[in-house]
Formats: structure tokens, C-alpha cells, sequence
């Protein structure tokens, strides 16, 4: 989970009120949801497979959680079926799962069938021919994730800020330019000043961070520096033609996007190379009805180490006149650092009197400092070729151990694939990248929650991970790419095929292989998902507005963003322990008994998008952070 969502509880009052909450809630853990009544219990991708990797549907039979009272016994007979002509092209029987143990993250009893034998491109289902019901329906092609891949970037576009979305490119999520009015981005002030107009910094643009419309400099930073390697990594996927302003003008719409980033970041870089940290905007639905101040916060150590390694790649990717800026920005930031590598600042905190400027927390700890200062070294030496950047590095490494089996887990889950990309240089330390690749396998690669947790069928669902807890499906995300990375670095024991099919399985997961048989993408419908998200925390998609909920209110949120996802953690605000006054009260009585409550770890998820005190945040939030892990994977298997 992304920093900026860990604090986001302490200034989301936004209260709203669904009805539906009221009535489900009343039901007992043991019935049926209503948006489980119906879904089947043959759980397959719902957008599809590619012909020459393991395609297995998962067969479900629940015994603990809110659908626990709709036991399924599975046939022994199960075929693949193609849709447009009714015939069987394959028949099997489905393999029981652990001997009908019951999968501890589900609740469920589970079977899988296996039927990777089928290969041909087309449209099918996957039928118990006992009992004659059927799985959603599912395409195989070569190209089944091109279109998921460019609707899941589209997001990007749509969180951009202070830029008109027309409805040739945004359909009916089109918007006004955000945020540009009388006293906001293009004259935002010092949050501790803001009678004082000599602090005035035209700071438009950028990303909406995540389901709020703050702007962090270090995420992203990130943001630049991920996307990027996604396009390093696989050029060919990133074409000009993504649906965006910018499609057809010659540059791959990725490049574009990050563009849009990377101007935001020189906006917010002072003359001697400092960053400052983070910008609290203020939000409306849609965001162009955002009408309160935009506010800064001052420079810190943190926030301009990372913003150094996202201007270096950019200078390396770029080129030209654009790559020179951008070199000698990474240059200045990183000089700064070292001359200032302590200043800190605590926003939306006490310790720095910014209560209310931002929601999540940017300033970091000491090992966090030091993952980011790796990362940044690593783009440095990319881009300079300078032997003082490997000491630096190696220094840093000794220090922090930075490959472990957790690394993929965490804030700075990437770090150990900008290692991976460090080793992979012709001017690193042959020594030294030897290390990095030996560590990548023996700690993460390797580790006991890596390929032995795949040889073993560990996982019912077949994407196994540590545990889930916010952002769980940017996890699974960067767990997929354990994988993905170590082919890219020639690492390992394992085919290509058999790496590719140990991603894909978390892939499946985001796509449907889940408890829940749900897409974790929202409002998937016009691309081939039967069950996707309908509603999630979003200030523009929010509880009583048109683009509230797929189905019910009037247009329902932009298709393809990525949700946080099941959260075994999740829980109402301490508010509702003691009922605060005024609206928080009325919430605060309605039991909770429903998912995400009370539920096995892989099921504490639902559709829900109330603030405070409900937080639905905590579970079924976006994030560019969650985003971008997905996309990185995703492109993987797109073409």
C-alpha cells in the first residue's frame, strides 16, 4: 500500500449514506450477499488466456465466509466449449485441491481443471456437464490483454490534473480542466502562508494521486520511474494509438503520459535542485467543481533524492533537448540531497503544524531514506556512468540488505528490480552485479514464498502471497513480477514458460481467479467481464453521484481502474467504537457484519464506496501506485 493511503482515516470525513449498506448488513455471515447470488462457482479469467500458457478454472466450494451457505458439489465431467458453435473441444475431470483440505485465505474447498491443451483462438465457457452450469465466458488470443492493457492505462489520463477531458477521449467522463481557478494550482501558496502572496508557485498539473486529488512528489517520482521501466522493458507494447490527446502524434502514448508527470515535477523543483514534498488539492465531483485553495508543502530530503532517479531515467529515455533538462535537473536534485540529506517534513502532522495539508504521510523513516536513495543511485549511474554512483550503491546494499523474501511486499517493492536492471549494465562491477543476481535468487526468487510456493500448489487460487492487506492487489502485482524480472534478467532454474505461467497466475487473480469470482478493474462490462467492480472510493466516482455505481446510478465509474482489494485489516473508525456525534452516528450504527468484515483474508472485499466513518477506502480505493504494478505486469503478456 502506497504511503499516502496509510493515513488517509484521519481527514476523510466525507460522509455519505447508501441504503443498501442498511440492508445488507442485517444479513448473517452464512447468506449470500446480493452480488453473489448468481455468480458461478467455475471460476476462470474473464477477459481470457493466451494459446501457449496454463489456462486452469478454478471449481469453488465454500464452507467459511458470507457465501458459505452456498455449497457447491462439483461434477466429475467438466469441457471447454466453444461458444459459437455449442461443441466440446476438451473434457476432463477436475483435480481435487490439497485432498479437500480447506484453503485457509478462502474458505473455500477448491478443484482445479486444467485445460492448457486447448489453444485455438476463440470464444468459450467452461461447463460442469453433470450439473449443466457454466463458468462467465472467456476469449483465447494472442492479443486477449491488448485492450485491457490500454483501457487500465487510460486511467493515467483520467487522473491527470488542470486538464480538460473531452468526450472523445473520456466518453461520459469528460470534465472541465481541474483546479486552475482563483487561488488554486496555478497560485498555490506555502500552507503555512497563505496570506502571503510572495509564495505564490504555479504548480499545475500532474496526477491525482490516487482516490483523492492530492499531488505527492516522491510518489510520483515513482510513478515516472515504474512506468518508465515498464517501457524499457517491453518497447513494442507501448504504441501511439491508446485512445489518449496525444495518440497518433508519432511518440508511444506512455512516453506522453510520464510527460505529463515529469512537467509537474519541474514545476515543483526550486532554482538550487530541492523538490518540495507534496500539494493538497481540494476535491468535488467532478473534480472541475473543486473550489478551495491548492497548498504546498516545503522541500525535503526524501522527496527530491527520489525525484533525482525519475529525472535521470527520463534523460536517458527522452533524449534531446528534453533529456538534457532533465539530466541537469536529476544533477541538481541529487546535489542538494547530499548537501541537505536530513530536512525533513511531516505534512498532515502535529510535528510540523501541517494538520489537513495532504492525507497520507510522506515524510519517511531512516530504511525507507535509504531504499530510496538506492533506487535514485542506480538511475544516476545509468545516466552518468560515474564509478562514485556504484560506491554509493554498494555502500547503501551492504547497509539495508535490500533482497529479502518480503522486498516485493513493501513501499519499495521495485527496488529489487532496479537492482535487477543495475546488474544487467555493462559498466557495473561484474563482482558486484554476480551479488545482485545470487541474492535475487536465493532470497527472493527462491525464497520460501517464491517458486516453492508455485512448484507446490500452495496457493487455492494459484497466486500465492504473504497475506492481505491494503493494497493487496498491487501486491499481487508485484509478486507476479518475481517472475517476469527474473526472465528479464536471465535468472534461474525454470523455463521462460514456466516463469511466465507462475505470473500469469496472479494475473488471473486481478482478472477473476479470486474467492469472489470478481475483475478487480472497475466497470470491465464492454471488455468481456461479466462480475467486475461497480463502485469504489473515488472524490469524483462518490456514493450519490451519477458515476456512483455500475447499473444504478446513471453512467457509474471510468472502466479500468484498480481497486486495493481485499483487507483482512480493514475496520470502521475507532469513531464508531464510542458513536461520535452528528452524521458519523447514523452510520456508526448500522452493523458490519458483511464482507469486508468478518470474512477469510481472500474474502474481506465488497463494492462499497462510503467515507468516514466507514473507510471504505481502506479496501476498495485506487492508487497510481497499484496502477502502474499491474500495468508493468500486464504488459508483459500484452501485444
Amino acid at each position: 500500500m502506497p504511503v499516502s493511503d496509510l493515513s488517509k482515516a484521519m481527514l476523510k470525513f466525507l460522509p455519505v449514506f447508501l441504503f443498501s449498506w442498511l440492508l445488507l448488513s442485517a444479513l448473517p455471515l452464512s447468506v449470500a450477499r446480493a452480488q453473489d447470488v448468481g455468480v458461478p462457482h467455475i471460476i476462470v479469467d474473464q477477459f481470457g488466456y493466451l494459446p501457449n500458457l496454463e489456462k486452469v478454472a478454478i471449481i469453488k466450494d465454500p464452507q467459511i465466509g458470507f457465501d458459505g451457505a452456498r455449497s457447491n458439489k462439483p461434477g466429475n465431467r467438466y469441457a471447454v466449449i466453444d461458444t459459437a458453435t455449442g461443441r466440446a473441444l476438451f473434457s476432463g475431470t477436475p483435480t481435487q485441491w490439497k485432498n479437500g483440505q480447506v484453503d485457509e485465505n478462502s474458505g473455500d474447498r477448491v478443484w482445479h481443471f486444467d485445460f492448457s491443451a486447448v489453444t485455438a483462438s476463440g470464444q468459450y465457457v467452461v461447463r460442469d456437464l453433470d450439473r449443466g452450469v457454466e463458468s462467465y465466458g472467456f476469449e483465447i488470443a494472442p492479443d486477449v490483454y491488448t485492450p485491457i492493457l490500454k483501457a487500465a492505462f487510460k486511467t493515467m489520463y483520467l487522473q491527470r490534473a488542470g486538464f480538460e477531458k473531452t468526450a472523445k477521449f473520456a466518453g461520459p467522463w469528460a470534465d472541465k480542466a481541474s483546479h486552475l481557478g482563483k487561488g488554486q494550482d496555478p497560485q498555490a501558496r506555502l500552507f503555512n502562508r497563505m496570506k502571503d502572496r510572495s509564495t505564490e508557485r504555479d504548480l499545475r498539473g500532474g496526477w491525482y494521486d490516487a482516490g483523492d486529488y492530492n499531488k505527492y512528489t516522491s510518489w510520483t517520482a515513482n510513478y515516472v520511474t515504474w512506468l518508465l521501466g515498464a517501457y524499457l522493458e517491453n518497447p513494442t507494447v507501448w504504441t501511439d494509438d491508446f485512445g489518449i490527446p496525444e495518440s497518433g502524434n508519432g511518440t508511444p502514448d506512455i512516453l506522453d503520459e510520464v510527460k505529463w508527470g515529469l512537467d509537474w515535477l519541474e514545476r515543483m523543483q526550486n532554482e538550487d535542485g530541492a523538490m518540495l514534498s507534496v500539494m493538497s488539492l481540494a476535491e468535488g465531483s467532478p473534480p472541475s467543481k473543486s473550489k478551495g485553495p491548492s497548498r504546498y508543502g516545503p522541500p525535503n530530503s526524501s522527496a527530491t533524492v527520489t525525484s533525482a532517479g525519475a529525472f535521470a531515467i527520463a534523460a536517458r529515455v527522452y533524449g534531446g533537448e528534453d533529456g538534457k533538462r532533465y539530466a541537469a535537473r536529476a544533477d541538481k536534485a541529487w546535489q542538494w540531497f547530499e548537501a541537505n540529506p536530513n530536512v525533513k517534513f511531516y505534512n498532515n502532522d502535529p510535528r510540523s503544524n501541517s494538520e489537513g495539508l495532504a492525507a497520507g504521510q510522506q515524510e519517511v523513516e531512516a530504511d525507507r531514506l535509504a531504499k530510496k536513495i538506492l533506487i535514485s543511485a542506480i538511475q544516476m549511474k545509468a545516466m552518468r556512468g560515474d564509478g562514485y554512483f556504484d560506491k554509493v550503491i554498494q555502500e547503501v546494499y551492504d547497509e539495508i540488505d535490500p533482497m529479502q523474501s518480503n522486498t516485493p511486499d513493501g513501499f519499495e517493492g521495485m527496488m529489487a528490480y532496479d537492482l535487477l536492471f543495475h546488474a544487467r549494465q555493462a559498466n557495473t562491477p561484474p563482482k558486484f552485479a554476480a551479488r545482485i543476481k545470487r541474492d535475487y535468487e536465493a532470497k527472493i526468487l527462491n525464497a520460501y514464498n517464491g517458486w516453492p510456493k508455485i512448484r507446490s500448489n500452495e496457493d487455492a487460487y494459484r497466486s500465492y502471497v504473504d497475506g492481505y492487506w491494503w493494497g493487496s492487489n498491487s501486491t499481487k502485482s508485484r509478486r507476479g513480477m518475481v517472475y517476469t524480472q527474473a526472465i528479464a534478467a536471465d535468472l534461474g532454474s525454470q523455463s521462460k514458460t514456466d516463469y511466465l505461467n507462475a505470473a500469469s497466475g496472479y494475473l488471473h487473480y486481478i482478472h477473476g481467479v479470486n474467492p469472489l469470482n470478481k475483475v478487480y478493474l472497475s466497470n470491465m462490462g464492454g471488455y468481456g467481464a461479466e462480475n467486475s467492480v461497480t463502485e469504489f472510493y473515488h472524490a469524483w466516482f462518490k456514493d450519490g453521484t451519477k458515476w456512483d455505481k455500475v447499473g444504478v446510478s446513471k453512467i457509474g465509474p471510468a472502466p479500468g481502474f484498480l481497486v486495493g482489494g481485499p483487507n483482512d485489516s480493514y475496520s470502521r473508525d475507532d469513531c464508531c467504537d464510542t458513536v461520535c456525534g452528528g452524521y458519523g452516528a447514523k452510520m456508526c450504527k448500522i452493523p458490519a457484519k458483511i464482507p469486508p468484515s468478518g470474512q477469510p483474508p481472500a474474502k474481506s472485499y465488497a463494492d462499497f464506496n462510503e467515507g468516514w466513518p466507514i473507510n471504505s477506502w481502506e479496501v476498495t480505493e485506487n492508487s497510481n501506485s497499484y496502477q502502474i504494478a499491474y500495468l508493468r505486469l500486464l504488459s508483459k503478456f500484452a501485444r
